[in-house]
């Protein structure tokens, strides 16, 4: 698995005591109203708004903040449109970057974005120009020490889970999008919380980093991760567990 799974695990343990909870809020508020724009405000009938109201409730976001920006996206209250884009390029060594955001500005995300990329050694590229390389995959990961191997692999393949696999210190459970909420339902159902879960974006191939490059991506990362309209950034690169940790304490 690349980097980004170890990635994703990381951010998930410093989420607790992040700083920048204010834009944690944000980025789910905005993931919330398009939710509800594109599928309706019925959580039953809208997968996508129900991983997003589970992922602000696990925050602990406030129900009030929930409520409204269901209701702005589904347009029963006025507020700011917000789209959704996705950029692609390319990180130091070659890694390959796609960055997904909500703006209700496209040329001013375009034209952050692009002085990140340059500013810290990589590009921003045409649509099309990484995205090959990647597939959406339910990405959930689990410490080991909260879970054996066969209690939890019972769990997800009964679940509908496609695969889990060894990755060091957890397991990471492999499913297709549509059964993310299924798959993670039975999870905490086992009374198992997981260190991290989203609908990822795959990459069929990898970049092993090291060093200062290694450095570099990381910090590209970082700040496209800091960018106001971004919700998620997903890489390619692959790097040990512990130099990772590392650079990203």
């Amino acid at each position: 698995m690349s980097g980004h799974s170890k990635w994703s695990t990381i951010k998930h343990k410093k989420a607790a005591t992040d700083a920048k909870r204010g834009k944690i809020f944000t980025r789910l508020i905005r993931e919330i109203q398009v939710a509800a724009r594109e599928g309706g405000a019925d959580e039953d009938s809208n997968p996508r708004l129900r991983t997003a109201v589970a992922a602000a409730k696990a925050q602990s976001m406030p129900s009030d903040n929930i409520k409204r920006a269901v209701m702005r996206g589904s347009g029963q209250l006025e507020g700011e449109t917000y789209s959704e884009v996705t950029f692609e390029g390319y990180a130091p060594a070659g890694v390959a970057v796609m960055v997904e955001t909500v703006t209700d500005n496209r040329n001013r995300t375009v034209a952050e974005l692009r002085h990140i990329f340059s500013k810290n050694g990589g590009n921003l590229g045409e649509n099309g120009c990484v995205s090959w390389m990647f597939h959406k995959r339910s990405v959930i990961t689990v410490s080991k020490g909260d879970a054996e191997e066969d209690e939890l692999m019972d769990v997800v393949l009964m679940a509908g889970a496609d695969d889990m696999r060894d990755e060091g210190e957890h397991w990471a459970v492999d499913s297709a999008p549509e059964d993310h909420n299924t798959v993670l339902e039975a999870i905490r159902a086992a009374g198992i919380d997981p260190l991290s879960e989203e609908v990822s974006r795959v990459p069929e191939n990898t970049v092993r980093v090291a060093g200062k490059q290694a450095g570099s991506v990381i910090r590209m990362i970082e700040k496209l991760e800091d960018q106001d309209d971004v919700q998620n950034v997903f890489s390619n690169f692959d790097i040990d567990e512990r130099e990772l940790e590392a650079l990203s304490a």
